[in-house]
Formats: structure tokens, sequence, C-alpha cells
């Protein structure tokens, strides 16, 4: 299935809708509503019944995860290496001290778009976008750094303006 918007209006639509999303989720922090979470889950249920998230990738292609010891234990468990051998081979430290991978698009992303470590995936790349999450009024500056990203969190926020009026 086609996701709207497509990835080529992607950056321009988030760039046109980034000072009113920005000021939306400012109110939000103030202001959330008591079912802000089950409304959420509804429209990010609603939107990945229709979004499809092998016609896509671009999360894969353009941003990296995060990852934490116990995925880098677990990855590297699953692709029979060690630790430090996993971290040389794929990974950096980035500006925060965090690991990231050394370079996008993602070394395990296949010409398909699935991932070659699917099952044990980092934890950053099984909740992404995170439009899911608990508490959703405290990742509100994740969720705008997504909208670029993934035409999902797009769609959701839009839906999000219109259910959810402030």
């Amino acid at each position: 299935m086609m996701l709207k918007p497509n990835l080529n209006e992607l950056g321009k639509l988030a760039k046109d809708k980034h000072i009113e999303n920005k000021k939306y989720f400012d109110k939000l922090k103030k202001k959330s509503p008591k079912n802000l979470d089950y409304v959420m889950q509804e429209l990010h249920d609603a939107e990945f019944k229709k979004s499809d998230c092998l016609t896509c990738a671009n999360c894969c292609k353009t941003t990296g995860p995060l990852f934490t010891s116990a995925d880098i234990e677990r990855i590297a468990k699953h692709l029979r290496q060690k630790p430090q051998q996993f971290i040389e081979q794929y990974l950096r430290i980035d500006e925060d001290n965090d690991y990231v991978l050394q370079s996008v698009p993602c070394s395990f992303l296949d010409n398909d778009n699935t991932c070659f470590i699917y099952d044990v995936r980092p934890k950053a790349c099984r909740e992404f976008p995170h439009t899911d999450r608990k508490k959703f009024q405290q990742i509100s500056d994740l969720t705008l750094k997504n909208i670029p990203i993934c035409p999902a969190v797009y769609n959701i926020v839009e839906e999000m303006k219109k259910k959810i009026p402030l």
C-alpha cells in the first residue's frame, strides 16, 4: 500500500507544518487530555492498518537507532560475535556518548526493505515511531523529529490535531 504523503513530498510538508506542530505540542505539554494515550493508540493502530513500512523504510535509510548494552549483547549473540566485535564492526559512539550505527542506511537493511536482524533488532527500532508510547506528551520533541522521516507519523500528527484540537 502506498504511503501518503510520499517521501518526495514529506520533507517539504513537514517543514511547512513545523511551526504549527511545535506550537501544538507545546500546548499539549501544558494541557494534555486525560485520554491522550488512548487516542494516540487508536490513531497509531488505524494508521498502521493502512501503512506498510516495507514500502518505505525511510527510517532505516536515513537515521540510526541508539543501541543499548542489552541490544548489543542480543544482536552480537545472534550474529555469533563477541559484543566488542559487533561494536567495532557496526557502531560508533556519538556526541551524547551513545552507541549508534557507523553509517546509514542501516547495515542490516536488505534490498527489499526487510531487516536481517528483525527478530533481535534494537529496542529503538522495535518501538519506532513511538506514536503508541504511554505518556505521549513527554516525547513530543521526538515526534517532531520523526515527522519528516516517517509518513505514518506525519499522518498520525495531522489526525491528532483534528481529534484533539487545542
